[in-house]
């Protein structure tokens, strides 16, 4: 368990249970090297855990009542139809089995849709309720214990959790690209960015600390450490607006899914500099992403030397325009439509009041948890106002 806090407190977490969003698992090799794929992982208690969660119907109702994501995926699957239609695709983690359908309302010859959860018995219904029993296989059980007896020219997956990586599903596509895709194949997603940038949001102090001030006219502040504790102890997944984030947010890191390995994603480690546009407390920071449904590309030297590692770059909106051959892309920005997965915020116990154009710059470091490779830890050090201060939090 991390612990942690700075001069004025900003620290100090202590984990609880969280409800895990994905199923799935496993780590990866070298493209084009199926040969050596390492043996699954063993299937841990946590893993029965997280397939456990994603067995129950309210999981999956949520995502398909997610407009932005499911029609996204959609649009991305028709946009790339010349790519899908006579091939071969493999959905890794199919959840309901809608990804696999829209491939084969795409004219995909054959779809392997794939999850470890007992929520892919109920694909198989669905798909023989759509009369599509010929063209999608459903295969229940881990990706990395799952025979698939041919390779496939494309692979979908929805494997994005929280604040982009939390629950490491991205291992199990990893697994997946490199055991089974040809040559050449396509991967959707195939490029994610995840952001950071500082907040500030007084209402959620309002009612999550300040109300204990003055409860029906009973003075009852002695709670209001208890609250700070419960309410800012470990990150928050929720919807923040635009008018929340103090500035331009930077790219903590940036993922390319026909390239990425594996161990890679085990600790991400940036650094960052803000200059607040406002004049307002800081109550924390927020993380969000984005995902590019791109085919593959021919990278420049220049972006072939970048690595997940490294300082964090301005995500301006002239920046973001520079992505030319984007077409698709699904946003939890907060400025965008909401999505389910909302915005994932760390807050800080003690809020730091900031005047306009000051700075706050430091470090990010997101790792895998040793306890459990689904869970994060994340350590936030930065420095503002002649003060250094720490953040740490684990993400479970």
């Amino acid at each position: 368990m991390l612990a942690g806090g700075g001069a004025d407190g900003n620290g100090h977490l202590l984990p609880r249970p969280r409800r895990a969003r994905r199923g799935g698992g496993g780590m990866g090799s070298p493209p084009g090297q199926a040969a050596s794929v390492p043996p699954p992982p063993p299937c841990t208690d946590y893993d029965m855990a997280y397939f456990k969660a994603y067995s129950h119907i309210g999981v999956h109702e949520e995502m398909l009542k997610d407009h932005v994501r499911t029609s996204t995926y959609r649009n991305a699957i028709m946009h790339h139809q010349d790519l899908i239609s006579g091939k071969v695709v493999l959905d890794v983690g199919c959840g309901t089995g809608v990804l696999s359908i829209f491939c084969a309302f795409a004219g995909a010859t054959r779809v392997y849709a794939v999850d470890a959860s007992d929520i892919a018995l109920q694909a198989m219904e669905i798909v023989r309720e759509n009369e599509l029993s010929d063209r999608v296989i459903v295969l229940h059980g881990r990706i990395e214990d799952v025979e698939i007896e041919e390779k496939v020219d494309v692979i979908i997956s929805e494997w994005m959790g929280y604040m982009l990586l939390y629950e490491s599903m991205l291992g199990s596509v990893i697994f997946a690209r490199d055991k089974w895709l040809k040559p050449g194949g396509l991967i959707l997603p195939s490029h994610a960015s995840l952001y950071l940038a500082p907040i500030t949001n007084s209402q959620r102090y309002q009612d999550s600390v300040y109300f204990w001030q003055d409860v029906y006219g009973i003075k009852m502040s002695s709670m209001m450490p208890l609250a700070k504790q419960c309410a800012f102890m470990e990150p928050s997944v929720e919807t923040i607006n635009g008018e929340n984030v103090l500035t331009w947010p930077t790219v903590v890191a940036q993922v390319d899914c026909y390239t990425i390995q594996a161990l890679e994603l085990e600790t991400i480690t940036a650094t960052f500099k803000y200059t607040s546009m406002l004049q307002a407390p800081l109550h924390g920071f927020a993380f969000w992403f984005d995902v590019e449904f791109n085919g593959p590309v021919r990278k420049s030297k220049k972006q072939a030397s970048q690595s997940l590692d490294g300082n964090a770059q301005n995500a301006s909106p002239s920046n973001k325009k520079k992505k030319a051959d984007v077409s698709i892309v699904l946003s939890t920005a907060p400025e965008d439509a909401p999505t389910h997965w909302q915005q994932t915020l760390l807050y800080l116990f003690e809020p730091i009041e900031l005047k306009k154009d000051q700075n706050i710059e430091g470090s990010v470091t997101i790792s895998q948890s040793q306890q459990h490779a689904r869970f994060l830890n994340i350590c936030l050090k930065y420095f503002t106002g002649d003060q250094w201060y720490v953040k740490e939090s684990v993400m479970k």
